[in-house]
Parts: structure tokens; sequence; C-alpha cells
């Protein structure tokens, strides 16, 4: 099958990962090209040229003097986003059909949704993160011209209002997160920002007698300075924004790995990453975690509750390194995801075929 992906305008999908959906992006890629399709991710300028990259870039567009005065005038980075996926799409509507079998959309611009009905070939639209407006607003005017996904049950029922989808569940390469063999110290993973909340991680750490390291990209400077750097020292140290190898091998000497948003988690990556590495897994009860982290892999917190959490660290800190790896090969691997986006294009390509039981 020839396979499109559309990811993010924005940032490129290469190592290392700016968030989840650039990691997802590429493992997917990489599987599908295994599996033996032919793949071609549409991505930002700097992405990974062994996925088959098409980057997401179009002669730059600069608004006018008139339109910049404008009191509504979009910010140009806005604009470049716009002007890409407003371009990939044209160049789809008006060639896609001889060069691709499927156009699997994981950006979250509302263009892709938007402009569907001009595709001559089918388009699975995945759903990454909580409803946005933008998007709801395309896909109530697109007219069911995509095929949905969502990467939970949580997110699929947050859609529903929308758009009903079908869960495909997020997986990672459980032959790249190898089982590693533990440790004394806590780990957290992921971007600094304040929805996921590192600054509880390590106020959590230290209630619980553990030492940590959080790794990660810094996208919001003026919250780590507040929030995270006061909190550093020998006891909680900030080691930078890894690549997958180094991260992996970070996550598998850890003894447990907190997990902190302080949103709704669309699914939970760096919860399913962890446990791949056998580490288990602390982590405050929000969105998909619970579908994630099983009870022999982790343990969940109230939400926003550091004592709480330090209790869930205490308790996973002691479980069985094997059962946590165990559970993430049967419930997150991406084979198991890879299948699912198989038949899911086999049916967005017959839309008469049957769905099979999520």
């Amino acid at each position: 099958m020839r396979i499109c992906l559309v990811a993010s305008a924005r940032f490129p999908v290469a190592e290392p990962f700016q968030g989840g959906l650039e990691a997802h992006t590429a493992t997917l890629a990489h599987a599908l090209a295994d599996r033996g399709h032919r793949v071609s991710v549409f991505a930002a300028p700097g992405s990974d040229p062994s996925l088959d990259v098409e980057e997401l870039d179009v002669p730059p567009f600069e608004p006018s003097a008139a339109a910049r005065a404008d009191v509504g005038a979009h910010p140009d980075a806005w604009m470049r986003e716009h002007h890409a996926y407003l371009a990939l799409m044209l160049r789809l509507a008006r060639g896609g059909q001889s060069r691709f079998d499927v156009v699997h959309n994981n950006s979250l611009h509302h263009l892709p949704v938007a402009m569907a009905p001009m595709l001559s070939v089918p388009m699975v639209t995945t759903l990454h993160t909580p409803p946005l407006g933008w998007l709801e607003s395309a896909i109530a005017m697109s007219g069911g011209a995509s095929t949905f996904a969502a990467v939970s049950r949580h997110t699929a029922a947050a859609w529903s209002h929308a758009v009903q989808a079908e869960v495909v569940p997020n997986g990672v390469d459980t032959s790249r997160w190898q089982p590693g063999p533990g440790g004394g110290r806590a780990v957290w993973t992921g971007r600094l920002v304040p929805e996921k909340a590192p600054h509880l991680a390590i106020l959590a750490a230290r209630r619980a007698g553990l030492a940590i390291d959080l790794a990660g990209p810094v996208l919001d400077a003026d919250y780590v300075r507040r929030e995270v750097e006061p909190l550093l020292g020998d006891d909680a140290r900030l080691v930078g924004h890894l690549h997958t190898d180094a991260l992996c091998d970070l996550v598998g000497r850890a003894g447990v790995a907190l997990v902190t948003p302080q949103w709704d988690e669309p699914y939970g990556l760096v919860a399913a990453e962890a446990m791949a590495c056998g580490t288990p897994v602390a982590a405050f009860a929000r969105g998909a975690l619970a579908e994630v982290v099983g009870v022999s892999a982790g343990r969940l917190a109230r939400p926003d509750d550091v004592d709480d959490l330090a209790r869930a660290a205490r308790e996973a800190v002691a479980l069985d390194r094997t059962a946590v790896r165990d559970h993430a090969v049967r419930h997150c691997s991406v084979q198991r995801m890879v299948t699912r986006y198989e038949e899911l294009y086999a049916r967005a390509e017959s839309p008469t075929q049957p769905a099979e039981a999520s």
C-alpha cells in the first residue's frame, strides 16, 4: 500500500523528538515500511531523511504590508503553517490519487480535515489531542470525508460529540525500548511545559525519598525558570533533551517513572515507553493514563495530589520489572498499533468493509 503520512509543519520529525506526536509519526513510518508499505512523510523541514520525507517547505509566504497592518492579522508563524498545509492539500487534490492509496493525517491542523472532500484518495485522521475548536469546525464542514481514529478510549469519548472515532492506541517500538536494570533514582520525561508539570514530579520524588532525573525539551523557558530550576539540586537533575537511545538508557536505569499531567492526557506515550523498559510508572490519573498503566505495571494517584503521587511511587518501585515489561509488550507495542491501522486503511479504501471489534 502507498501511504502518505501528514505530520507537523511546526516541528521536524527527527531526533531528539519535540514531543509524542513526532515520535509517534517516526515510529509508525518505520513500522509500516518494515511491513512492505511504501511510505512518504510530509513534515517540517529538518525531518529525518530516512523517512522518505517530503518537507512541508513551500516558498515562504510573506503577507503584504496591507495585510500586516490589519488589526486582526495572524502571526507570521501561523501564516507559514497555514500556507504549508494549504499547498500540501492542493497538491494532493491535483495528483494524490496517482501516488497514494491512503492519506494518514496525524497533524493538529484544520486544513487536512476541512479539505479532505477535495481528495480522490481516502484520508484517515488520528485524533491526538482533546477537542480543538478549529478541528471541530473542520469536522462539521467536511461531510464525513475522513475516517477517524483516536489514540485512546478517553480521547474517543472526548470527541464523541463531534465524530465517532475508532480506538487505535499508540504504540512504542519494544525492540528499541529494551528492559533496563532499574536503579535508585526516579525519572521524568517529556516536554517541559506547565501542563506536564515536571515541578510536581520533583516534589513527589522528594516526599517519596527518591532522587529524580528530568529529560526533555524546554518549550516554556519562563515556566522552567520560575517553577523547575529553583527545585533542582543533587537529588533533582535536569539532564537535557536526549536522543531516543540515551533516553532508553536513562529510563531503563530508573526505579520508577513519574508522569504528572495537569491536563487530560490523550494517551501517555512516556508511560508506555517507561513500561517497555521494565520501569514501573507512578502517574496522576488523568485522561487515558488509567487505560495505559496496568495494575501490574504501575500505580495511579489522585490528580494534582503530590502526597498521593509519592505514595504511588513508593508502591510502584516494588513492582516486578519483568511483569511491567510484559504488560507493555502485550498492550503498548507498535506492531499491535500498525495492525489496527492496516485494518483501518483497508476499510477507508472499501467503506463497506465491516469494522473489527476494538
